[in-house]
């Protein structure tokens, strides 16, 4: 270890355990003084620090030493006396409090761990602790059991402009005056005297003071008497540049001059008299005191017989009852005179004596039971021992024994423990046992409040310092001691310290004291009015997912009442309440892609444009549409969407809410930027939109605006998540950005949160995407007006029956200024859904499907080709004009029973509108349920006898649970089949109806014409022989249902395209 008295504790003891001078002085010499702003204790102070003494002493024993370093203290006779405990504690509040003050005007945000670790001690420690310390040592000044505070000299200061001078020194050291330590026998009054005489130049010459001077040694002594000068200077405009008076004068004004009529030589006058005071009177006086007192105490107390006596003296008094005081010694006593010698050993650096002195005088105390002196002299002995630098053991031993001591004292002993765990836990500091020095500190947390916080806050930091450093303590404590601030109501010292803890739990996983940190943060900043700072730190606590819901509520009212009191809105950047799901954003957009519903939107774009590949010109088939437009889009924009004006895009978000209270949101909306367009030059290589401002829209609906923006208000219970689209439309051309989301959660601060772009966690709802900045899915080039056809199904039902035909009605609206044409449709499963003939669109359903009589049969069907390439192209002359909508009539039948999606493409072009932009697609996306109904099967049998004709057995069963069907006829298409019925209908179907669950068998014959004629001639000249029986009444008189005419053919074809069969063979129809 260094130089035990160059360590901060050793720096302590020899500014508090010096020598003290007892000042007695006349007005005038005040009212001298005072003209510099300076007392004359205050005047004198700066030179009562020697630290190049260089004053040879003796021990008691005769061995010689030089004192190198000494300090007086001066003190007013009326100061001379033990502190008032309520103006102690009265001061050292204000000395924290104007710390507080202070500190808080400079402080800054609070340094990460790693950062505070990497500074030196001294800049990591806060300066104003040693202070306080001092300050809470000198609250036990002047105590009675305790002798290094007793005065060992007197200095008696007279001006030269009083009276009789020499009467004005015998009538200052009047015994009525004295500190009435002094009159009641715990202080010796036989001190050294020494006089002074005070001459003012502004005053007169110096001839009166030195006749002066001649009287006063002639009646006191000759070394007894000095004279100095102050006030040498007339004017009082000299400035001291590094003004030494300043520690000493605390309530000293900024711009006021200190020592302004002191000019150099008053300042070395001064400085060689307290000089000579010390090194030629006060040292060697001391020096003799010592050496007398331990010849008293060698006589009395030294030696084997002086021993036995001692303790055959105080044998029995350990049966004498514990009084909180003990005895009373008076200062003669030779317990007094054996403390007296220690102390003064001490203070002039004889520490072996001082020790033998203490160990002498420590076991009668234990004896008498004056506890209060016994742990007075243990805490000496270990103080002597750290300045020893000997034995650890016992120096850690002894303050451990005077610790305890004094707590057991109570109330009477509990600032002599603060004082004592203040000295010893430096002691531990300098020996680097900084764990064990953060224990003493806690353990000298007591009764009063204050003093605790400060301790607590300088456990913190041995913590901090300990190696390895302990910083879950160290925050620990700061917090600890922050709570204590705040009971005192040192809001600031509070904050300070908790600010301190922030960086400790950052990023860990203590998010209970992290959240109790921020909260009370956030309360304290509010209770100083600074509310800004307090909104700040009350977010941090917001989504505290893991506190009870009862905590949950109290956060957010406390945020709620603090953000009211500011009576502003915030706006703040990545509010977490609600939480946003980035990663589920959904950009929803149309380009030459539209859609018809949101169902359509959701279809994965490989799907449509399988579907669209045979539609759309052969130019684009194979290549992406934009990539031909490289030269119309500018070089910045070639990797940006394109969307078009007055067309709204729509983006999915999902917010959570993660606490488990209900939560308000409000004016939900997006953040978007819209700049004009940039100038159409492919070749220049500083293509970029310049001086152009953003213009964007807040309010919904605002037809004059650029942007019009929608919002959404809704409410979250505990838990809960929803999505939520939002839309924007850009009423003119330029460069759209979706920048992010806003909210106002309930209507008191508004939350922004910036899309951070990912291409990962971003997805756009449209064509194909090259490889390209992943900013550019939120980025759209929007260019003019165009049309846009919207389409819905009239009657397409949701939920239906294996074998249902219909027919629907297709209608398609154009609602801008420019016309469509060159349509085309496109259906993903023909099975179900196909185009019809304009004429059939007030066809008479069902008796349209009839047949028709005296009409002659064709051989074939109209709509073969179209179904089966499953493409239809809208007649030439068929345009959707402005303003007007189009009906086309489509054909539905529920094939088979399943799930069905149907997929429509409608492709439709446009003369020029844009040259970006030649032709759009409207695709439509419907999901149908389709129930089972009837169950037919067939089963066919030859006649041995002949080969022509066959049986057929037919096998119908209801599959419903509650329907009932009528089953009107039983069709063969083919061109050779008759079909006949072999039993009467009333015996087969005698209800007339299939009831849910009811099955029916029937037996049919068929006879092929062709094996029955012998030649081609024979053969019926219609394509198409059809036979059809009725399996209703037989006196029915309604036609019967056409199977070989449109729609019936037509959705036949597709039964064997998509089943394989060729055109040969018996089909079979029920109905």
């Amino acid at each position: 270890m260094a130089d035990p008295a160059s360590t901060p504790l050793g720096k302590m003891l020899l500014e508090e355990i010096t020598p003290v001078v007892m000042v007695l002085c006349t007005p005038y010499v005040e009212e001298s003084c005072l003209k510099n702003g300076l007392s004359l204790i205050q005047l004198l102070s700066p030179f009562c620090d020697f630290t190049n003494i260089d004053v040879p002493v003796r021990t008691a024993s005769d061995q010689p030493y030089r004192l190198r370093k000494f300090k007086l203290r001066l003190f007013y006779s009326s100061d001379i006396r033990q502190p008032n405990l309520e103006v102690a504690k009265e001061r050292l509040k204000k000395v924290i409090t104007h710390v507080g003050e202070k500190n808080f005007l400079e402080s800054s945000d609070p340094s990460q761990v790693n950062n505070l670790l990497s500074r030196p001690e001294s800049e990591m420690l806060p300066s104003w602790f040693q202070f306080f310390n001092k300050e809470l040592v000198r609250t036990l000044s002047f105590s009675d059991h305790e002798a290094f505070d007793h005065p060992v000299a007197c200095l008696l200061v007279v001006s030269s402009k009083d009276d009789e001078p020499v009467n004005r020194f015998v009538d200052l050291f009047n015994t009525n005056k004295l500190p009435s330590l002094l009159n009641d026998g715990a202080m010796d009054p036989k001190i050294m005297k020494h006089y002074l005489l005070l001459h003012d130049n502004q005053d007169g010459p110096f001839n009166k003071a030195t006749k002066l001077l001649a009287d006063m040694r002639n009646a006191f002594g000759q070394n007894d008497c000095q004279i100095i000068c102050i006030n040498s200077s007339q004017d009082g405009k000299i400035h001291h540049q590094d003004n030494p008076w300043a520690p000493f004068k605390s309530d000293a004004l900024p711009t006021e001059n200190l020592g302004c009529f002191l000019n150099l030589d008053d300042l070395n006058e001064i400085k060689d008299f307290m000089q000579e005071l010390s090194s030629k009177h006060i040292i060697p006086y001391m020096e003799q005191k010592i050496r007398v007192l331990n010849q008293q105490v060698s006589a009395t107390r030294k030696g084997f017989r002086n021993q036995i006596k001692n303790l055959w003296w105080r044998k029995g008094k350990e049966d004498t009852i514990d009084t909180p005081n003990g005895p009373v010694y008076t200062f003669n006593s030779i317990e007094s005179q054996i403390r007296i010698l220690g102390d003064y050993a001490f203070m002039l650096g004889d520490y072996e004596l001082a020790l033998s002195n203490y160990r002498l005088i420590s076991t009668d105390y234990k004896l008498d039971k004056a506890w209060k002196r016994y742990a007075g002299v243990q805490e000496m002995m270990g103080l002597t021992y750290f300045l020893l630098d000997q034995s650890r053991k016992d120096a850690e031993y002894c303050m451990e024994n005077a610790f305890n001591t004094y707590l057991k004292l109570g109330s009477a002993g509990r600032r002599n423990a603060t004082r004592c765990g203040l000295w010893w836990a430096e002691m531990l500091k300098t020996r680097d046992q900084l764990k064990e020095a953060a224990t003493v500190y806690f353990r000298i947390c007591g009764e009063d409040t204050l003093h605790s916080a400060v301790m607590l806050e300088q456990a913190s930091f041995c913590y901090l310092l300990s190696k390895p450093p302990m910083l879950h303590k160290y925050g620990f404590h700061l917090v600890l001691s922050g709570d204590h601030y705040k009971k005192c109501d040192q809001i600031k010292h509070a904050i300070r310290t908790y600010r301190s803890a922030i960086p400790v739990y950052k990023g860990t996983t203590w998010s209970l004291i992290k959240d109790h940190v921020h909260f009370h943060i956030g309360q304290w900043y509010a209770l100083l009015g600074m509310y800004d700072v307090a909104v700040t730190h009350m977010l941090e606590v917001l989504a505290s997912t893991h506190q009870s819901k009862t905590m949950q509520e109290l956060f957010l009212r406390d945020f709620l009442q603090i953000v009211q009191k500011t009576g502003k809105t915030f706006e703040v950047l990545k509010l977490q309440l609600p939480v946003i799901n980035i990663s589920s954003l959904k950009v929803i957009f149309e380009d030459q892609r539209t859609n018809a519903s949101a169902a359509a939107a959701s279809v994965k774009e490989s799907l449509w444009r399988s579907l669209e590949e045979d539609m759309i010109p052969s130019s684009t088939a194979r290549s992406n549409w934009l990539e031909l437009q490289s030269k119309i889009i500018p070089r910045k924009y070639k990797e940006s969407n394109i969307c078009v004006a007055g067309e709204a895009l729509k983006v999915d978000i999902e917010f959570k809410n993660p606490l488990q209270i209900r939560i308000s949101v409000s004016s939900v909306s997006l953040m978007c930027e819209l700049s004009a367009n940039p100038e159409e030059d492919a070749n220049s290589s500083n293509n970029e939109v310049q001086n152009n401002e953003d213009r964007t829209s807040t309010s919904s609906g605002d037809i004059n605006s650029c942007l019009i923006l929608s919002e959404v208000d809704f409410s979250l219970e505990g838990g809960e998540t929803t999505v939520v689209q939002l839309t924007v439309t850009p009423r003119i051309e330029g460069i759209l950005k979706i920048v992010g989301v806003k909210w106002k959660l309930s209507s008191a601060v508004v939350g922004l949160c910036n899309f951070e772009f990912n291409p990962v966690n971003k997805r756009v709802v449209r064509g194909r995407r090259k490889q390209h900045s992943p900013s550019s899915d939120l980025k759209f080039l929007v260019i003019k007006s165009l049309p846009r056809l919207e389409g819905f199904i009239h009657s397409l039902p949701e939920k239906t029956y294996a074998g249902d035909l219909r027919p629907l009605v297709l209608e398609l609206s154009n609602q801008s200024k420019f016309p469509v044409k060159n349509l085309k449709m496109k259906i993903s499963n023909p099975r179900f859904l196909y185009a019809g003939n304009q004429k059939e669109l007030n066809a008479d359903f069902p008796a349209c499907l009839k047949k028709k009589m005296n009409v002659e049969k064709s051989g074939s069907h109209a709509n073969v080709n179209k179904t089966l390439q499953n493409l239809f192209h809208f007649p030439e002359d068929i345009s959707v004009q402005e303003e007007t909508s189009l009906s086309w009539p489509l054909w539905f039948h529920a094939a088979v029973p399943g799930s069905i999606p149907l997929y429509i493409t409608i492709y439709y072009e446009m003369e020029g509108v844009s040259s970006i932009m030649k032709y759009r697609t409207l695709r439509m996306h419907y999901n149908l349920q389709v129930l089972p109904s009837l169950d037919v099967s067939f089963q066919l049998s030859t006649r041995p006898s002949r080969s022509q004709e066959f049986l057929l057995r037919m096998d119908v069963v209801n599959k419903t649970s509650s329907e009932c069907f009528q089953v009107h006829q039983l069709s063969s298409v083919g061109q050779q089949w008759e079909i006949s019925l072999l039993q009467p209908v009333d015996s087969i179907l005698p209800s007339q109806s299939l009831f849910a669950g009811q099955s029916l068998l029937c037996f049919f014959m068929l006879k092929d014409h062709r094996r029955s004629s012998t030649s081609e001639d024979s053969i019926p000249s219609l394509s198409h022989i059809q036979s059809d029986v009725r399996l209703g009444p037989q006196d029915n008189s309604e036609a019967f249902f056409d199977v070989s005419s449109s729609p019936l053919a037509d959705f036949h074809d597709c039964e064997r395209s998509s089943q394989g069969m060729s055109s040969q063979g018996c089909e079979y129809k029920s109905f």
